[in-house]
């Protein structure tokens, strides 16, 4: 790890000011990333502005709204009284991630802005695009199971990226329409989440719209009426601790048996949380059953793309939208 400098601002100003002004500072906060990157060299700041101590930690409900402070951490979360009974899909999507330790150091704003696990992304041996621009991405033509089938039919793979966006909590956020709030050198904006992160293209070093300096200031989610049918699914290597090949948040608007209304948006399948728009259109107006679902999962994979080691995902996908949807209706799946 490189030697950096350690501060602590008094106030936001003072650290977007730090941050903005300096060309090779970072925020830090529960370092459970930036940290690790550090350690490798892959990440190497010489100024690290500490915002552990700002007042950013507040969880609260008002008028319709929950604001989630940046720097709550995501056990406290996942634990909220009003996360669990308003917005229960965000609690079982965080609760899904890392581990219990984790999840205590974790904070939500850190979480948003987590970088890809790509094992070439961490290993400095192996060309990387996301680590330095135009180098090349070994995953394409190396062991890519874990990897992308969504957000890549325009890109020019040579120069852009096929890993996946990490995080269990933004699979939820996405589903849920969630607004980032953040704080910069221009002043403070709202940023729907479906805008926050990016897909690679040519910059796929570049994970989210966030200028330079710009920090993360609150979440905030509506009231919606999806909040007794929700289902957070994930597939994984083994039971814990351990990155999505692929998972699916669900969430469904049911008033006698019909689905008023439906949100599904996937993890482990691009470099941002994936919302599944179509999927969406065809559940919505339907009776709730296991072929309204399957019909409806079946749509998901159209404009998938697939590499060497991922193409089972196509087949996977859909049955995990299914098992998805059947849980969150209250319905045992049955398998032909």
């Amino acid at each position: 790890m490189r030697p950096f400098q350690y501060i602590r601002p008094k106030n936001v100003k003072e650290a977007v000011d730090m941050v903005s002004l300096e060309e090779n500072a970072r925020f830090i906060a529960g370092g459970t990333n930036l940290v690790d990157l550090m350690k490798r060299n892959i990440e190497t700041p010489d100024k690290l502005v500490d915002i552990t101590h700002l007042p950013l930690k507040k969880i609260e409900y008002h008028s319709g709204t929950l604001r989630i402070g940046a720097l709550a951490l995501n056990s406290d979360v996942a634990e909220h009284a009003i996360v669990n009974s308003r917005f229960p899909l965000l609690a079982k999507a965080i609760d899904a991630g890392a581990s219990g330790q984790l999840r205590n150091m974790a904070t939500v704003g850190g979480n948003l802005l987590q970088r890809t696990r790509c094992a070439y992304f961490y290993d400095t041996a192996f060309p990387c695009n996301k680590r330095q621009l135009e180098t090349g991405c070994a995953a394409v033509g190396g062991i890519n199971r874990m990897h992308a089938i969504f957000g890549l039919e325009k890109n020019d793979l040579e120069k852009s990226c096929i890993a996946v966006h990490p995080s269990d909590m933004c699979v939820a956020l996405a589903a849920l329409d969630a607004i980032i709030i953040t704080f910069g050198p221009k002043g403070e904006r709202k940023i729907p989440i479906q805008d926050f992160h990016r897909l690679p293209g040519n910059r796929p070093d570049l994970d989210s719209i966030l200028e330079k300096g710009e920090l993360i200031l609150a979440v905030e989610l509506k009231s919606n009426t999806f909040q007794q049918h929700t289902h957070y699914l994930k597939i994984r290597d083994r039971a814990a601790y351990a990155f999505a090949i692929v998972s699916a948040a669900v969430a469904l608007d049911v008033q006698q048996d019909q689905i008023r209304a439906a949100r599904v948006a996937l993890g482990g399948v691009a470099h941002k949380p994936w919302r599944l728009f179509d999927v969406e259109k065809a559940l919505a107006g339907k009776p709730i059953s296991q072929n309204t679902f399957r019909n409806a999962a079946a749509v998901s994979v159209a404009d998938a793309k697939t590499f060497e080691h991922n193409a089972f995902k196509i087949k996977l996908l859909p049955n995990v939208i299914l098992e998805a949807l059947m849980n969150a209706a209250g319905l045992e799946p049955s398998y032909d």
